[in-house]
């Protein structure tokens, strides 16, 4: 059973954000509270206050630094905020230590991510996946969630199974991860099914990966004419949503949208959530969508690169994609894009989404061949044709010579077998 938190007047959570960043981190602490804030209004927070720390290594009993603690309280105190929200995972004895000392529910930054997955999951399999990254984030904690675990109920990262009765014991939880762990492999079982099913048929799939609200849900839309549901916010698209694309030579594939990715992604999310990301291992190409208008979009980048590395999935072929480029000063957007493999693009311009459709085909496609074939050999003829798309056909003497738009997923044997007539 879900909470519904009551975001109006004085029934919303007010919290204090907590953002800690190293001296050598590449995010500033402006954008890491930046990045928070939404994370928290996602959530349905209201945010009452912030305090940053600048700190070249963690304080093991409270993260940050005691004299920021004590600064910390009197924050919490003037602003009457119940909860205190981390920026960065927290142990069960700094969160037992923070509750302490500042008298109020602690989150980190873990638990508030997973509190926004329990809020838009939607279908079995997400809810499934969230429980069990919620309870393996829990497990370990047990003895750490003494203020959050009395006030079930009580908002933010506590909705889903954070609403159960999280007070039994280990052996429970672990019962119950083991049962969603069975569930999950059935659904991914069938998933696993409906995939080989496509890769038999020869479909070539795309799939769109790219930083939390890059607006990947968006360019679904306007490249299927598909109803897909888009919001400007963190998080709105959980389970992977498959959609037909017709390409410009009236080719068919199938392309999916995936889970946003975000710095410090919880490891029990990606973990959970394995399943789904499997669309990005099957994928034949990737489109990396980045926001062209966030100042760390290099950074973003790289984040997902990451990402993709834990996956398996940093050797798959991709095309790089600014979008948003409308929202940039002209002078800015002239420059994204320059000097790297890229496609810099808005959304809702159609020649921008025709420019994606080709940069696909062209990808699908892989190139042009000429064949030479005996007119009487009807068998390589047939061939010919299953190997890709036929733009001209001529007679020469008792050969027939064929120029094909070759097929990439559908070459294999039907082209090597073809090899000989290449002209």
């Amino acid at each position: 059973m879900k909470s519904k938190l009551n975001l109006s007047g004085s029934e919303r959570e007010r919290a204090v954000l907590v953002t800690l960043v190293r001296r050598d981190d590449a995010v500033s602490p402006d954008d890491a509270l930046a990045e928070l804030t939404g994370l928290a209004e996602t959530a349905g927070v209201e945010v009452a206050g912030a305090i940053r720390q600048v700190k070249d290594t963690p304080d093991p009993r409270w993260l940050i630094g005691k004299g920021k603690v004590a600064e910390l309280r009197g924050e919490v105190e003037r602003l009457g905020a119940g909860t205190v929200i981390f920026d960065e995972e927290l142990s069960g004895v700094q969160v037992r230590n923070l509750e302490e000392a500042l008298d109020a529910k602690i989150i980190d930054r873990t638990q508030l991510i997973l509190d926004i997955f329990a809020r838009r999951a939607r279908t079995r399999e997400g809810m499934l996946q969230v429980e069990l990254a919620q309870l393996s984030y829990l497990l370990p904690r047990l003895s750490g969630q003494g203020k959050n675990l009395s006030r079930l109920g009580g908002g933010v990262g506590t909705r889903g199974p954070g609403e159960t009765k999280l007070e039994t014991d280990r052996r429970h939880i672990r019962r119950r991860i083991g049962e969603l762990k069975r569930q999950l492999a059935e659904v991914s079982r069938h998933r696993a099914l409906h995939r080989t099913r496509r890769k038999k048929a020869g479909v070539f799939q795309v799939a769109l990966v790219g930083y939390t609200n890059a607006g990947k849900s968006t360019l679904l839309r306007e490249l299927t004419g598909a109803d897909v549901f888009v919001e400007d916010r963190l998080f709105v698209t959980l389970d992977p949503l498959s959609r037909a694309l017709t390409l410009p030579g009236g080719k068919e594939i199938v392309i999916s949208d995936t889970v946003g990715f975000i710095r410090n992604l919880p490891h029990e999310l990606v973990a959970a959530f394995r399943s789904t990301l499997e669309e990005v291992n099957e994928a034949d190409l990737l489109l990396h969508v980045v926001d062209a208008g966030s100042p760390l979009r290099e950074e973003r980048i790289r984040t997902v690169e990451r990402v993709l590395g834990e996956l398996g999935a940093q050797d798959k072929e991709r095309i790089l994609i600014f979008n948003k480029i409308d929202l940039c000063p002209p002078e800015e957007a002239a420059l994204i894009a320059a000097g790297r493999d890229a496609l810099a693009v808005s959304a809702f311009r159609a020649e921008d989404i025709r420019r994606i459709k080709l940069a696909i085909e062209e990808r699908v496609m892989g190139g042009t061949a000429v064949y030479r074939i005996p007119v009487h050999r009807g068998d390589l003829i047939a061939r010919v044709y299953r190997i890709g798309e036929v733009t001209r056909r001529e007679a020469d003497g008792e050969e027939l010579l064929f120029h094909v738009r070759v097929d990439r997923k559908a070459f294999g044997e039907e082209g090597r077998a073809l090899a000989e007539y290449e002209a």
